[in-house]
């Protein structure tokens, strides 16, 4: 029995410790490189000359070319500026979006704002693990649909979604795609992108989200891919930075700690997956094997590498977190923008969770800092906490009767 506290993160979903090699990387560019790099003098081309091999070591993780890589902010403004900025440059040829139930609020609330604007929107269903029907995505296509936004994974459930397949069903002939005739096809891999294997070219998407917080690079700092000829609106404006795509000064620290952050997950995300799966797969067992009334959510094996998550009948999930909390052992509830709320995930709502079941969410990440031992710690520490919460649930007497 191990009684020592400890201190272990298991929300990796939210945000990963930047990696130190990645840290090496930035310190020269915080103290010594920051000529503007739209300036001609040696200073501002240091500065170019860097961010531009940053820009390769980007668009080389996923397939792309150089000069198809937006840098923002973030996963968030990455996923407005596609949906909006593209949505807004091809609305003379029509209005009609397709998204699903399931997209990340980065996503629902643009295009919440869009129908607003006279857009409409199709939000496709998922099945029982969050899955959507690549069948569902081309009967949904009509002759004004011009923008298909999905999430590659869920940071609540975990699964990955068959965007392969659906890229595969709704390319056109790769000319008109270039001259803007066809649906443009994006995709949020914030989840996925630096975690597990990405091409563009493969999934057959036009925009891409990334961003290195998820796979041990810095925050502050992401990127849009955006095939060659796929035409965007700019939301922010006021200089020529990206192409004129994304005006703002340049985060020139966050945008080379992001280069190193992919260039060290072209190397070594496929190990890393390959440490994290048994993690996974063995903390799944012993939740399902120790607590009564747990059920999992999103796909058993279909899903991202270091991701767990379920649900505890009959007791909150905030109430387990901070018990967990108190051993050391830090959890998310679901979805971390929504755990200042009171609203029931709909992402949860989506596969068929029972509201008064998605109270109990509990969602556990591994990462690279993680070890065997920290399941087997999970493992001793949660069961008694449920049954504490059980002993004092109005709602586990009602329901177990």
């Amino acid at each position: 029995m191990m009684n020592t506290k400890r201190s272990i993160y298991l929300d990796h979903m939210a945000n990963t410790p930047v990696d130190a090699r990645v840290v090496d990387a930035m310190m020269p560019h915080l103290r010594e490189t920051y000529g503007n790099p739209l300036n001609v003098h040696d200073f501002g081309g240091k500065t170019a000359d860097a961010i531009e091999e940053a820009r390769s070591k980007a668009a080389n993780m996923i397939g792309a070319i150089p000069k198809e890589m937006i840098f923002t902010s973030c996963g968030t403004e990455s996923n407005n500026l596609a949906v909006r900025g593209i949505a807004k440059a091809y609305e003379k040829k029509g209005k009609h979006i397709i998204s699903s139930q399931i997209e990340h609020f980065s996503v629902l609330y643009v295009l919440q704002e869009l129908e607003k604007e006279g857009f409409s929107v199709t939000y496709l269903p998922v099945d029982k693990d969050g899955m959507i029907d690549p069948d569902s995505v081309s009967k949904a296509i009509t002759s004004q649909t011009t923008l298909i936004t999905l999430t590659h994974a869920s940071n609540e459930i975990g699964t990955i979604e068959p965007i392969k397949e659906i890229g595969a069903s709704l390319r056109r002939a790769e000319s008109s795609r270039v001259k803007g005739q066809g649906v443009i096809f994006h995709i949020d891999a914030v989840q996925t992108a630096g975690t597990i294997p990405v091409n563009v070219n493969e999934l057959g998407v036009d925009a891409l989200t990334i961003s290195p917080n998820q796979f041990y690079g810095p925050t502050g700092i992401a990127a849009l891919y955006l095939r060659k000829g796929t035409r965007i609106v700019p939301q922010l404006r006021g200089g020529t930075q990206e192409e004129g795509k994304r005006s703002g000064t340049n985060n020139i620290p966050g945008i080379i700690g992001m280069g190193k952050a992919c260039e060290l997950a072209v190397l070594e995300m496929v190990d890393r997956g390959k440490k994290l799966i048994p993690m996974r797969d063995r903390l799944f067992a012993g939740l399902l094997e120790k607590l009564e009334d747990f059920f999992i959510t999103g796909h058993r094996t279909n899903r991202l590498p270091g991701h767990v998550s379920g649900c505890v009948k009959f007791i909150e999930g905030e109430s387990m977190s901070m018990f967990l909390n108190m051993d050391g052992i830090a959890v998310a509830t679901g979805s971390a923008c929504m755990s200042k709320t009171l609203k029931s995930s709909h992402v949860l709502l989506a596969i068929g969770v029972n509201p008064e079941n998605i109270h109990g969410s509990l969602v556990f990440s591994f990462g690279n800092d993680n070890i065997p031992e920290d399941v087997d710690y999970v493992l001793e520490k949660l069961p008694p906490i449920v049954n504490r919460l059980r002993e004092m649930s109005p709602l586990y007497r009602k329901g177990s009767k």
